[in-house]
């Protein structure tokens, strides 16, 4: 079935088509080889995603990024360094570089971003995080949950400071939690958040993702790829079109960069730490992320293509740009992208 779809707008893209944001050796001509190379996929606006880093690393990648002359980028995502330090909530943001909240730390930053960072995630638990939401909300800048081992108090007060996005709910928090009082509850049940959610397969079951978009409601939840390099890579390709949930098993892959982590992909696709259970980043694309929440919620397809399209242009105050022709199988959920027009 020929469906036409808006452009795709993914807020948290770390990499694509082995080219890592996040890498020392970044270059203008990386980045715009790896945009092109998304916009395949039908994302025709992102937020190209830093993670937490040693701040000149970070201010260079940022000032090539903010001045990429490439009509995709709509800002930058700063995910840290104001993040958890405990195993788990940080996944795999290096623990040496994450730090204490602070305006004046934000202000370099978004001095070494020529302004243009439009999305912050932190932990409302880290030093000073309360006074930078504050000062966030007040200049426009989005600020979203994530990360975090935050109690039921803190996130209360983030909220009321103004943060309204949960990063990849579900994710970025201890892999063993309180049943009942733990951050996924706090946000599933924060009116006034809404959540981001990587929907591949690995990062939340699709019991989870069916979940926690009824509680959401389709309005407040956006489709995140949370992609890095391996992702519209000729190996994750050639993955997808084998991927069989009832058999698939992990193994040794290619490995790729995040920043200075290494991270390995598996032969189902799920990249993770080598030797651990720590995912870092995914290799998915927001086509594929649209498809799979068909299949996990069993909403139609009309109500999920807007959670990777005008529901996260809307979050920022802003619109996406062109149209996607697609191929649309619904009997077997796949989701081909045969024509973007801009």
């Amino acid at each position: 079935m020929r469906i036409v779809l808006p452009g795709l707008f993914d807020l948290q893209v770390n990499g694509f088509a082995g080219v890592d944001f996040n890498a020392p050796d970044l270059t203008m001509d990386r980045v715009c080889e790896a945009l092109d190379r998304m916009r395949r996929t039908g994302v025709t606006r992102c937020l190209p995603t830093l993670i937490t880093s040693p701040f000149d690393r970070f201010a260079a990648n940022a000032r090539l990024l903010a001045r990429a002359a490439h009509p995709m980028v709509a800002g930058i995502h700063m995910e840290g360094p104001y993040l958890s330090a405990a195993d788990g909530a940080r996944g795999a943001h290096p623990r040496e570089h994450i730090a204490a909240a602070s305006i004046d730390d934000f202000r370099r930053r978004q001095d070494a971003a020529d302004g243009r960072l439009t999305l912050v995630t932190l932990a409302p638990e880290v030093e000073g995080a309360m006074a930078l939401i504050e000062h966030l909300a007040a200049q426009g800048v989005r600020v979203a949950i994530g990360h975090t081992a935050a109690a039921g108090q803190q996130i209360a007060d983030a909220i009321r400071a103004g943060a309204t996005l949960a990063t990849h709910l579900g994710n970025g928090c201890a892999q063993m939690l309180p049943r009942h009082p733990n951050v996924i509850w706090e946000l599933l049940a924060a009116d006034a958040v809404s959540a981001s959610l990587i929907v591949d397969g690995h990062h939340l079951p699709p019991a989870t993702v069916k979940a926690m978009v009824r509680a959401k409601g389709a309005a407040r939840t956006m489709l995140i790829t949370d992609a890095m390099a391996a992702a519209g890579t000729r190996s994750t390709t050639a993955l997808a079109e084998r991927h069989d949930e009832r058999s698939a098993k992990a193994s040794a892959g290619p490995r790729y960069t995040l920043g200075d982590v290494e991270c390995q992909l598996g032969d189902d696709g799920r990249v993770s730490l080598p030797g651990t259970s720590y995912l870092a980043g995914s290799s998915l694309t927001l086509d594929r992320a649209i498809a799979n929440t068909v299949r996990f919620t069993e909403l139609s397809i009309e109500e999920v293509t807007p959670m990777a399209s005008t529901i996260p242009a809307a979050y920022l105050g802003t619109v996406t740009v062109g149209t996607v022709t697609a191929d649309w199988d619904p009997g077997t959920y796949e989701l081909r992208v045969c024509e973007i027009a801009s």
